[in-house]
């Protein structure tokens, strides 16, 4: 049927755009131009859907259960959008992502006028301190919010990772009488993201995997902050998406034409098989004597054109956050068709659960990211009898181990599959079937060389809920995606970097490969925990913290080099954090260490031993699990009375929380074989050894009483 515009919906739009230039001003700060130019369709995605010939089977509630009245006689009424206020987690509700994040007030306002958990007080509350209205929009924080964005190009990505996820989860439990997952995602982006390379690299994947579930909006508004886009942006857009494999649709006036924003909407959900943009042309501010230009584009408009522009749309002039009570009527039907959906689609999934019981319940597990029982058993257990191996292997043997038991397990590599070891035996690839590569049903995926896309696009997986994403790369190309790392952290998104070739020992790669820094920034980075394993219970113990960590992203930094099974390794230690590897009373010298260079570090203690030297080893796989243990546990491994020397093939930045004496990099490593590389900046047991007794003879002829480290008055 064709598309009807309804008296409201001026209204409701011009109340979108009044809003924003209220809330904005309100903080004197943020951005109203986006909002303004974008408010025709946020409008249309969550209000309108004009009925079609759309089959039942093909959204929602196919089930064999009673339908909502407007879904009787095969046509659709409700919104594009599809989600339930009331119920903000609902599974099977559309995802809407705002990857231009910096238009959050349009976010927070669709929120507010549709019944989500934010008031008008929390709009009037727009980026204040502990508000629900922060700058830019995020995860865990405001209801309704589905990733953190506002780093150009990262939303773009998380909508990726989403449609992926949306993908793969209906191949797995999806039935031909029971479509049970079946939501889209949708995305606003803008110029800025499109220009930032993570955007690229997420959408040149996504045209690859033919994603029909991801429908892109597209404000070409030609503006960001250094003016008119043609001072930098002159490319074709519209040429580049069809080069990656998107359908490409376009609106040339998205400020007023709402039929055509209605049906380029309704077109992009009939393509199955490619992702969607649509380049909608807007005029950034619309409204304001500042339109189409960038002084609207990140500053608050002035009193009196506020006043303007709510008199040119019909508005009272001195009226405040003012919202006409038609407006929250026509969003209230809204969340009402979503309240009816989820009720329709619980429905559905008790039957589901009758004829499919197996299915049920282990779908019902992953929304509720509960682990299975005993999974924990799986994990490879070492004696110290046990042959040396390369950490990256003893990762892949916990990946087999637990593959099995864990179906929410998603891999990946960033084209470094055979490498990084990530991809466990017989798994199938996540692909179109059309490619013959795989299947959406596949738990690999095959990222190519994108280590910032596959971070962002692991957020989004991770955001979706029932998968648990790992992603491999060389542990110094992590420093590649540090962005989405740093978005994973502050989201609280359970993702795990599998990061190979951790130091120095990779050896003839030489320095542009080995990461000398990298460490001492992901310690930094608050809510991630960094592990850099020494042996094999120390690695099964990094993924049995992981995967427990629901809330927290892991980097597990894993060497290329074999490493010796450690005396006093057991998992039970390991997952503190923190450990004595070797233990002696009366020590001169504690010798604190990670990952292969704990084995050096016992090796040294044995030949200071052979001088009189009592020396304990002390094992840190993980600085921020060892910190949350509790102050007797940490004191009794990093105990007062003797010095404590740190060791680690690393820049020794931070090490100083921990021990009195640093022993590490100063500069960039070495190409060469991983042994000389090593002798070359003393990483060796006998060194280690004479830089001990260095160390024990300064502290002795200082005098005085030597306190642990970690004892201080902040």
């Amino acid at each position: 049927m064709p598309f009807t515009q309804q008296a409201v919906d001026e209204t409701a739009i011009n109340t979108i755009r009044t809003l924003a230039a209220d809330v904005v001003a309100g903080a004197n700060s943020g951005h109203p131009g986006a909002p303004m130019g974008l408010a025709p369709a946020a409008h249309i995605l969550w209000t309108r859907q004009v009925l079609s010939s759309i089959s039942l089977s093909t959204r929602s509630a196919p089930f064999p259960v009673v339908l909502p009245l407007e879904r009787q006689n095969g046509g659709i009424s409700g919104p594009f959008l599809n989600a339930n206020p009331k119920s903000s987690k609902w599974y099977n509700r559309d995802r809407f992502v705002l990857s231009n994040g910096h238009a959050c007030a349009l976010q927070y306002i669709m929120l507010h006028l549709l019944g989500y958990k934010l008031s008008m007080d929390d709009l009037k509350a727009f980026r204040q301190v502990d508000s629900l209205t922060p700058g830019h929009p995020e995860y865990h924080h405001t209801d309704g919010i589905e990733v953190t964005t506002g780093p150009l190009g990262q939303g773009f990505a998380n909508a990726v990772g989403l449609a992926i996820a949306q993908a793969h989860m209906a191949a797995v439990y999806n039935k031909p009488d029971f479509p049970i997952i079946d939501n889209y995602i949708y995305m606003f982006t803008g110029d800025g993201c499109l220009m930032e390379g993570v955007a690229s690299e997420a959408a040149s994947l996504a045209g690859h995997l033919q994603l029909g579930n991801l429908i892109c909006v597209y404000d070409d508004n030609h503006i960001s902050i250094d003016g008119d886009t043609a001072v930098a942006f002159t490319e074709n857009v519209e040429q580049r998406f069809l080069a990656y494999g998107w359908q490409v649709l376009h609106v040339d006036d998205g400020d007023t034409n709402l039929e055509a924003i209605s049906n380029a909407i309704e077109e992009a959900k009939k393509e199955k098989n490619k992702p969607t943009i649509i380049r909608l042309r807007t005029i950034i501010g619309y409204g304001s004597k500042q339109q189409g230009t960038h002084g609207v584009h990140g500053s608050p408009l002035k009193a009196d054109d506020i006043e303007q522009v709510k008199a040119k749309f019909g508005f009272d002039p001195k009226k405040k956050y003012f919202v006409p009570e038609e407006v929250y009527a026509t969003y209230a039907k809204a969340a009402e068709w979503g309240a009816k959906m989820e009720a329709a689609w619980e429905e559905g999934l008790v039957e589901y659960g009758k004829k499919y019981p197996n299915e049920h319940a282990e779908l019902c597990r992953r929304i509720k990211g509960e682990l299975p029982e005993g999974w924990e058993q799986k994990l490879p257990v070492y004696k110290p009898t046990d042959s040396a191996v390369a950490s990256r292997k003893l990762s892949e043997t916990v990946l087999t181990a637990l593959t099995p038991s864990l179906p929410e397990l998603m891999g990946g590599s960033a084209d470094l599959t055979g490498s990084n070891l990530t991809k466990v035996p017989k798994s199938v690839d996540f692909q179109p079937e059309s490619t013959g590569l795989g299947t959406y049903k596949g738990i690999y995926i095959r990222y190519g060389v994108r280590e910032h896309g596959m971070g962002a696009i692991m957020n989004g997986l991770a955001a979706y809920g029932g998968i648990i994403p790992f992603g491999g790369t060389f542990l110094n190309f992590v420093s590649y995606g540090a962005g989405a790392v740093r978005l994973s952290a502050l989201s609280g998104h359970q993702v795990i970097w599998v990061a190979t070739h951790d130091s120095i020992g990779l050896g003839e790669d030489g320095p542009t490969h080995q990461p000398i820094e990298t460490a001492a920034h992901f310690r930094a980075v608050p809510n991630l925990h960094f592990w850099r394993p020494a042996d094999g219970n120390e690695t099964s113990a990094a993924y049995l913290v992981a995967l427990k960590a629901r809330t927290t992203p892991s980097i597990i930094s894993l060497s290329r080099q074999n490493l010796p099974q450690l005396e006093n390794s057991t998992i039970e230690h390991a997952v503190k954090g923190g450990y004595v590897v070797h233990e002696v009373e009366g020590e001169a010298l504690t010798i604190v260490s990670t990952g292969s260079e704990v084995s050096i570090a016992v090796e040294a203690a044995g030949i200071l031993a052979e001088g009189g030297i009592k020396t304990r080893v002390v094992s840190l796989p993980c600085w921020r699990v060892f910190d949350s243990q509790s102050e007797e546990y940490k004191l009794s491994i990093l105990r007062s009375g003797a010095p404590i020397l740190s060791v680690e093939a690393y820049a020794t930045y931070g090490w100083e929380r921990y021990s009195h004496e640093q022993f590490g990099l100063g500069g960039w490593g070495a190409s060469g074989p991983y042994q000389k590389v090593y002798e070359k900046f003393g990483l060796t047991g006998s060194n280690i050894a004479t830089v001990g007794k260095k160390v024990v003879d300064f502290y002795k002829k200082k005098g005085g009483e030597i306190v642990s480290p970690l004892i201080k008055a902040l």
